[in-house]
């Protein structure tokens, strides 16, 4: 087999393989960057991490509520126990009382108004959560379409990089490096065929000389114009 031969293969491959590529990377960001999708994500997200600090805070105003209840229960014990004669520390103790139901009726209102922040939080989540199961439904068949593409083209993958190794083996380390260099330079197109007694990548119009050249078993030849490598049957 010719160096042009081996090489227009593995063109043939890596060409393969670049669409497969680039058909993978659109399709992920189609998967990926669905503005509406995004949105509704990021909005179910939010409403759920609203809602946990509104349970964190209710829980934090439940405690206080608890440990005032306590207060005034260990206060109200003290000022009815009868162990208490003293009238001066009496009256403290009443007015420790009413200081503490004060107290206890604005945590209480705090405690009120935690519950309602949850229960408001609760519903946002559940909108969010309808919203997103919605539009997540509609691009249902779409997205489902494009995962078994690309799970078909990851399949594909897995053969052209087996073809590639087989090919690239009976190649000579030389023809390999100037064939990856070329391309970088063209836009991922080394290796291009002879069409109609002309370069079929830019054109160019071939001599009959040069057309020989390119059929050559012995040597690479390069496009006078593109410098692709020119492989003719």
């Amino acid at each position: 087999m010719s160096a042009a031969l081996g090489l227009y293969r593995l063109q043939q491959v890596d060409s393969q393989i670049d669409h497969a590529r680039s058909r993978l990377k659109e399709i992920r960001q189609t998967l990926e960057n669905d503005a509406e999708l995004l949105a509704a994500n990021e909005q179910a997200t939010g409403a759920e991490n609203q809602l946990k600090e509104a349970e964190r805070l209710l829980k934090q105003t439940e405690q206080e509520v608890e440990k005032q209840r306590i207060k005034l229960q260990q206060t109200e014990a003290s000022l009815y126990g009868g162990l208490v004669h003293n009238p001066k520390e009496l009256q403290d103790l009443q007015k420790d009382v009413v200081s503490l139901k004060r107290h206890l009726e604005t945590l209480e209102d705090r405690e009120l108004e935690a519950m309602q922040v949850v229960e408001t939080a609760e519903k946002n989540v559940q909108n969010a959560k309808a919203a997103l199961e919605r539009i997540t439904n509609s691009r249902g068949d779409q997205f489902r379409k494009l995962t078994n593409e690309s799970e078909i083209l990851n399949k594909d993958l897995e053969r052209f990089s087996s073809e590639r190794r087989a090919v690239i083996k009976d190649l000579a380390a030389q023809a390999i490096q100037s064939y990856e260099q070329l391309r970088k330079q063209r836009r991922g197109i080394a290796v291009t065929t002879v069409s109609d007694s002309a370069c079929s990548a830019c054109g160019t119009t071939l001599t009959p000389s040069q057309q020989q050249s390119a059929r050559s078993t012995s040597q690479l030849f390069h496009c006078p114009s593109c410098g692709r490598i020119l492989y003719a049957n």
